[in-house]
């Protein structure tokens, strides 16, 4: 089992890192540079070349059954759900089979309207403490299910 980090814009790293101790699992913090080193020999620091969806290709092409992956990316989200992996958003939403393709239907209507209207402005809500927390749980949660089975 490993939990693979899409790291470059995710706000949860500490708390990966806390589950992953707590539980003795490894950890890829995958990113195209930028980040510093853990002293956690749990976390593997994966840099990977700069480029459009570089490092979302290099945890999609890993992540399988067993694995969690941690990511804001739908399309990477539904390869990591494709896959077998279980996929939880930095706000603690899991993205299943169930919901993958509605997510990832929305992400595309989302693109178009904005491309359709470049003045559109605004992005999504700020990053809470409830988020923070709810995601800690789910981690929790699905780093237990993803060990039992």
């Amino acid at each position: 089992m490993t939990i693979f980090v899409d790291a470059d814009a995710c706000p949860v790293k500490a708390e990966v890192e806390t589950v992953a101790t707590r539980h003795k699992v490894e950890v890829a913090m995958v990113s195209n540079g930028g980040l510093r080193p853990s002293n956690n020999p749990l976390i593997q620091m994966v840099y990977v070349d700069h480029g459009a969806d570089v490092a979302d290709m290099w945890i999609a092409d890993r992540c399988g059954p067993g694995d969690v992956v941690i990511t804001s990316d739908i399309p990477l989200a539904a390869k990591a759900v494709s896959a077998g992996a279980r996929v939880l958003k930095p706000d603690g939403e899991a993205l299943t089979e169930r919901n993958v393709g509605q997510a990832l239907a929305t992400r595309d209507l989302m693109t178009d309207l904005r491309a359709a209207d470049p003045f559109r402005q605004g992005g999504g809500r700020p990053f809470s403490k409830q988020d923070r927390s709810r995601f800690a749980d789910a981690l929790e949660r699905a780093v237990r299910a993803a060990k039992g089975g």
